[in-house]
């Protein structure tokens, strides 16, 4: 095994780690650690960080749910549009998308290259909701007397948004599930994050049996010890966070997301 592989497992824990200290976050970073550490083909860790997405994010909403903080009437309104989008956009959409996309000048944009280019995107979109000040939302969240009003077509074309998202590039997408829970559902802040949990681990499963069904190559060996790694990392994580306070390390975690994800557009665009 390499230096750049051992790193790669370590990175695992690290992203495991982050999500049970910080409750999210770190999923974001499995598909580059996955491409750039691993060297493996960004459409295949794609495949690859749905499953570890899926079960990390199990892990953290059964923790939740014994706690009695998921909305399971939210969640099933908002994931089953979700996980069909996921897995008809796995199943159907990426193994149809061509090689190549276009070229603007001598810059040729293949699937590869685009898939990382939207994943860079999402990255900053997902910093951006990291580092800002939600003094609005946090009262939002806190208020835990609000009445549950369900805006059901709201929550249902968010769902099948955040599903082909998902099913795109792999990522869970919980900064904007969490938010779109609290408006649209009136949720409570831990109850909105242990529904986010249980819908992301719902649609990220569901969409790797799209790529299963799709015929990609599955390396199980790898996924497992990777999985199982991150899965160790949620627990230190969680015993962390009784220790750490997790959201004053949540915005240095949005500015490393924020430059990381700058760097991937500026490595597959100019280099």
């Amino acid at each position: 095994m390499t230096l750049i592989e051992i790193i790669g497992f370590f990175s695992a824990a690290i992203i495991g780690i982050s999500l049970g200290l910080i409750g999210g976050g770190g999923s974001i970073l499995t598909v580059p650690v996955l491409v750039y550490l691993l060297g493996i083909n960004p459409v295949t860790a794609t495949a690859y960080s749905l499953f570890i997405v899926g079960f990390s994010s199990l892990v953290g909403g059964l923790s939740y749910a014994k706690k009695g903080l998921v909305n399971y009437k939210t969640g099933i309104v908002f994931t089953i549009p979700a996980f069909i989008s996921v897995y008809l956009t796995r199943l159907l959409l990426v193994p149809a998308l061509p090689d190549t996309w276009f070229t603007i000048g001598g810059l040729e944009i293949t699937k590869s290259i685009g898939i990382m280019v939207i994943f860079a995107l999402l990255m900053i979109s997902a910093s951006y909701s990291m580092i800002k000040k939600k003094k609005a939302l946090d009262k939002e969240l806190k208020d835990v007397k609000a009445p549950k009003k369900f805006n059901y077509p709201l929550i249902i074309i968010e769902g099948i948004v955040v599903g082909a998202l998902t099913g795109l590039v792999g990522a869970g997408g919980g900064f904007l599930i969490i938010p779109a829970l609290v408006i649209l559902a009136k949720l409570p802040m831990k109850e909105a994050v242990g529904t986010s949990l249980l819908i992301i681990a719902a649609k990220s499963l569901i969409g790797f049996v799209g790529d299963i069904q799709s015929g990609g190559d599955i390396d199980w060996t790898f996924l497992v010890i990777f999985t199982l790694i991150a899965g160790a990392g949620i627990f230190i994580g969680t015993y962390l966070s009784n220790m750490i306070d997790g959201q004053k390390l949540k915005k240095g975690f949005g500015w490393f997301v924020l430059i990381m994800g700058s760097a991937m557009i500026y490595k597959e665009l100019f280099m």
